[in-house]
């Protein structure tokens, strides 16, 4: 039996999985809300306690940078020992790794049902040459995985913390709000459940719409970036769309940015809990306008496949599938 666990700025995710002739069966899965536990090592007690089952094998992917099995949380209080793990699962070891690694692990029990292709590439389906990984969610993740000519290597990168690079006035101008907030503009401080909130904000406090009373009450009441995304979605809202619209640009752009960095040719997948409650508004041209206006290297983006993952199970899967090769 594996442990694989999937530990987000808002959820954390942990599953128990049966492995037999190469299948990974689901037993259990439960989402903890995160920020209720003062850490990890809380969670994963009471969620083996209420299994009833020991695992003999145990990988968690973290939001977060992880180095020497110890991570600091990017977004929450935490800092995770794999030791302390391995102590309280009274196990030999456990695994940490960067929740896109994880996800990055998933990618190749992937099914055509889990992926939604946001641009056509003909014979796209072989999946050779290195893939990106963009996750958007509480954070901002980026992974990549290399072909060596035969098969895929995973690695985590914290490129989401990258400079915030502005396109056009509109972003120059939100770019000199957020720097004025912040300092440092990442591409996080935008594309993120939070970057959303800091967009609609920015065009609030800039004079460029006005909240109305239903909306402002709706932010009190449940996650503000959500009450936004729906407003949005749903064209309840101008300035929600409009907030929207400023998100999928510069996501866009941002992915294209790290598929050119990758050289993506074998695929650019778009993770994160984000991306398939906004699918309809990835699918217009906004977003891959912005992914393909790389000047002179506007051939190559046309020829990287473009696909949102909509199992939403992948980084558990991924982490299981790492724990089974790093036991073998």
């Amino acid at each position: 039996m594996i442990l694989a666990g999937d530990i987000g700025g808002t959820n954390a995710r942990l599953a128990l999985f049966d492995v037999q002739n190469g299948q990974f069966n689901l037993v259990s899965a439960t989402i903890f809300p995160s920020r209720r536990y003062s850490s990890l090592d809380k969670i994963v007690s009471e969620f083996v306690q209420t299994a009833g089952v020991q695992p003999l094998q145990a990988c968690f992917g973290v939001a977060g940078p992880v180095t020497n099995g110890r991570v600091e949380t990017s977004n929450l209080p935490w800092t995770i020992e794999s030791r302390r793990l391995a102590d309280e699962l009274s196990l030999e070891k456990t695994t940490l790794i960067n929740d896109l690694e994880a996800t990055g692990w998933g990618i190749g029990a992937l099914s055509p049902d889990d992926l939604v292709a946001l641009n056509h590439v003909s014979g796209s389906g072989k999946g050779e040459g290195n893939q990106a990984i963009i996750a958007a969610g509480t954070g901002l993740g980026q992974g990549g995985l290399y072909w060596d000519g035969s098969r895929h290597y995973v690695f985590a990168t914290e490129g989401g913390h990258c400079d915030f690079a502005p396109l056009n006035d509109l972003e120059v101008e939100l770019f000199r709000y957020l720097h004025a907030r912040y300092g440092h503009v990442s591409y996080e401080r935008i594309l993120s459940g939070p970057g959303l909130v800091n967009v609609f904000e920015f065009l609030r406090d800039t004079g460029k719409g006005k909240v109305p009373d239903w909306l402002a009450e709706q932010m009190l009441k449940m996650d503000p970036a959500a009450a936004i995304s729906e407003a949005a979605m749903e064209s309840k809202c101008a300035m929600c769309a409009q907030a929207l619209d400023i998100f999928v640009s510069v996501f866009g752009a941002e992915a294209g940015n790290l598929a050119l960095k990758l050289k993506a040719t074998g695929g650019v997948f778009l993770a994160g809990g984000i991306a398939p409650k906004i699918l309809a508004r990835l699918a217009t041209p906004i977003f891959l306008q912005a992914f393909l206006g790389k000047g002179r290297m506007q051939h190559l983006m046309e020829i990287m496949p473009i696909k949102v993952i909509t199992n939403d199970k992948l980084a558990l899967l991924g982490a299981a599938r790492c724990a089974l090769l790093e036991a073998a």
